[in-house]
Formats: structure tokens, sequence, C-alpha cells
């Protein structure tokens, strides 16, 4: 059975390290206002990006650069600049959306793969051999497609790569062609500025045809947020996509979530992938991991169901929930942590490392590392900073670095379970 690519969200140099210690096989960002994505892009600059693409290189793996906004008349120019700039750091594809930017880009980096945005709407493989035609080597498919469909594109264009999203935000608009943010707004969601109005707590009105009196309709809380999409996640169909031999990539979206959130789908999707492959699958492990991150409550969209199949696909009682994981800190050296929430001397905290770094168990002057149960924990006699002031506890307002005990990998997170929440 195939390995199709893990490909990770890169919202920053920190981020794109993540995900690549935590198994992805690729990772896509941007720089600029070029993207669907600006403020993520904002993260980084043209030093930082050559930067995230040699590291990721050197690892042997693959990096897209992001340049699927819609651009107007006045920012053709700025853009060939951008994409010529761009294609002399040497990423090894360009996700684009519309015709026109893919024929400046064959024209200006020639050398550089063109992968076709999701919000070109590839639905059938009439369109995916038209673009094909003008140049892409790879289509990231429209959320709204099935695995038949799917399938059946790559029956008939089998040299043509096919991409597909497997986690994170969805949008309530056909594949995230949406006007609300810009007309409530004024932020684009087509150019990178989508201020997230469909997750807005709304009041619905009724108005008479013959006078002007509005009426508030009575609600309760589980009506108010209309449009509010869960989110995708497909962990539990890694298998049968797999299976299908028809994707080479599997796609995470979310490049302006957290670091934790950077290594959590990572770490889950490529033990999912693995283990697919080993035939030993086992959907309820890559669900509880991804059960401790934020979302909107979960989804497994279109890809295995059509949608009129399906009634619950939105989330009317809150625009966000907790995962059953408070963060409490993270470390990018493995030597000392910085505080997320709240941390403790004598307390045990979990650690989330990547699979495939050594995890040395013992204990010093500092502290503890043991096993219990499967998990790994981490327990604190001292809080302690390098040039040794102590601390009592240490939380996320406190910007000073924190010693680890010894034996703990670069990218490791300590966390602990939310109050309340009663998931193991």
């Amino acid at each position: 059975m195939r390995k199709p690519e893990l490909l990770s969200p890169a919202g920053n140099l920190t981020k794109l390290k993540i995900a690549l210690a935590y198994g992805a096989d690729a990772v896509y960002a941007s720089v600029g206002s070029f993207s669907l994505r600006a403020r993520s892009g904002k993260e980084f600059d043209m030093d930082s990006f050559a930067e995230g693409i040699e590291y990721t290189h050197k690892m042997g793996k693959k990096f897209y650069a992001t340049v699927n906004g819609f651009p107007f008349n006045g920012q053709i120019e700025p853009l060939k600049r951008h994409i010529k700039a761009m294609g002399e750091l040497n990423p090894d594809g360009f996700i684009i959306a519309t015709p026109g930017v893919m024929s400046i880009a064959r024209e200006l980096a020639p050398h550089v793969d063109i992968h076709l945005s999701t919000q070109a709407n590839i639905m059938n493989y009439l369109d995916a051999k038209f673009y094909h035609d003008l140049g892409a080597t790879r289509i990231v498919a429209a959320r709204e497609m099935s695995l038949k469909d799917v399938i059946n594109i790559k029956e008939r264009i089998p040299e043509l790569e096919i991409e597909i999203f497997i986690h994170g935000s969805m949008c309530f608009a056909y594949s995230g062609r949406c006007l609300i943010s810009a007309v409530q707004m004024g932020r684009s969601s087509n150019r990178g500025a989508c201020a997230n109005d469909c997750r807005f707590k709304y009041e619905l009105y009724a108005k008479g045809e013959n006078n002007d009196t509005l009426f508030r309709l009575e609600e309760d809380e589980s009506g108010t947020h209309i449009f509010n999409s869960k989110d995708l996640n497909l962990s539990a169909h890694i298998a049968k996509i797999i299976e299908s031999g028809a994707v080479d990539s599997l796609k995470i979206e979310g490049r302006t979530k957290s670091e934790y959130y950077a290594a959590c789908t990572a770490g889950a999707y490529r033990r999912a992938i693995d283990d697919a492959v080993a035939g030993c699958f086992e959907p309820k492990i890559y669900a509880d991991e991804l059960n401790t991150l934020k979302n909107r409550g979960f989804s497994d969209g279109y890809l295995i169901s059509r949608p009129f199949e399906k009634s619950d696909s939105q989330n009317l009682q809150t625009s966000i929930s907790e995962g059953w994981a408070q963060v409490d800190a993270f470390s990018e050296d493995g030597k000392t942590f910085k505080a997320k929430g709240q941390v403790f001397k004598n307390k045990a905290y979990e650690l989330l490392s990547p699979a495939n770094e050594k995890i040395s168990l013992g204990e010093d002057e500092i502290g503890r590392v043991y096993q219990k149960e499967g998990k790994t924990f981490v327990e604190f006699k001292k809080l302690i900073g390098p040039t040794g002031k102590a601390f009592e506890s240490v939380h996320s307002g406190n910007v000073n670095d924190i010693c680890l005990p010894a034996g703990i990998p670069p990218f490791s997170f300590l966390r602990s379970k939310t109050e309340n929440k009663d998931e193991k």
C-alpha cells in the first residue's frame, strides 16, 4: 500500500519545525498579502521564509508556497515581483487559485511545480484535466468532493497528483468562496483577511410587510451560531482513503493555529497513516489525541458521505470548545521550557514529544521523567532558570526560561487534563 504525503501548515518558522519533527512529509506557508492567510503570512519575512525552505530541504522534505489569493488589477505587478522573488528561493511548489496567476508563475518561475488551490473548486475530471493541461501538476480537491469522484479523476488522469484536506476548520460557504466578511467588516476572505463572521453569535428578527416593526424571534442558546461549521476530522477514514490509491497528499488546515495544534495534528495523522499501511489501524487512538485540541466539534465532512446525507456538520451552541488537554509548557530545545499555562512543583504533567525521539526516563535534581499506563510524565522538584533563580510556580505571564529534567527531546509539550473533562 502506497503512503500518501502528510502535509502540515507552517504558520511561522517554529510551527514549521514542529510539524516536521512530529512527522509531516511537507509543509505549506506564505509571505505577504498574496495568500488566503494574510495574518500567518506576516509571521514570515523573506529571510525567515528562505530559512524555512532550507531547513525543510535539509530534512529531505518538501515546502510549498501559497500564492492563492485573488488579485485586483492594481496588484498584478507587485504579484509578479513576489512570484519571481519566491521562485528564487526554490520552493517545491506554488499553491495557486487562478489561471492568470498560474500563467505568471509558469513564466517567471518555470522550475516550480504548480498546485491548484482548493479555491478553484475542482469537482470533476473535466476541470481537473483543463488545469492539468495548463500546467498544474497537482490539484487540491474541493472539500465538497466525494472519494468516489477523487478515484474517478485519478483513473482518468493518473499522472495528476491529488491532494485532499483531512483536518481543520471548515467554511460554511462553498469551498471558502465567502463574501460575508467583506460585506460586514470590509475584510475580504478571498484576499486573506477573513474576519470569521460565520463564527459570531447572531439574533434573528422578523419584519412585517405592512410596517417597519422588527420582532426578535425567540431562541435558546442552541440557535444563535447559525453559520458555524464544525471542524473537519477524517482520522477514522485514513485507511479507506489510502486503500483507494487515488490520493497523493493528505492536508491539514491551520496556519494561524497554535504550536500545539501543529504538533498534535501532525503526530496523530502520522501514526494513522503508518498504522494504516502496516495493517494495524486503530481509529480511537487518533481520535483521542485529536480531542485534546480546541475545536468546534468534529465532522467527517463530505468525502465519505454526501452533503444531503449529513445533519451534524454545524455547531449551533458555541463558536469553539475546549479540548480535554491544557497545554502548560513548550520546549523548543529540550533543555528549558516557557510556560503556556501554569506549572507547579510536585505535579505530574503528561509529555508530548515527537514519536521518533528517544526519551530518557529517570530522575535528577530538577525532577523526574517516568511512564505510567503507557504515557510519559514529568514532575518537577525544582522550578529554576538557567541562572539558578528559583520559582514556586510559573504561568503564561512569566517569560523566564525554566530548566527541564534531563532526557526530554526538543519540541516537547507538557500538558494536563482540563478541569471538568473526563476523557482519558
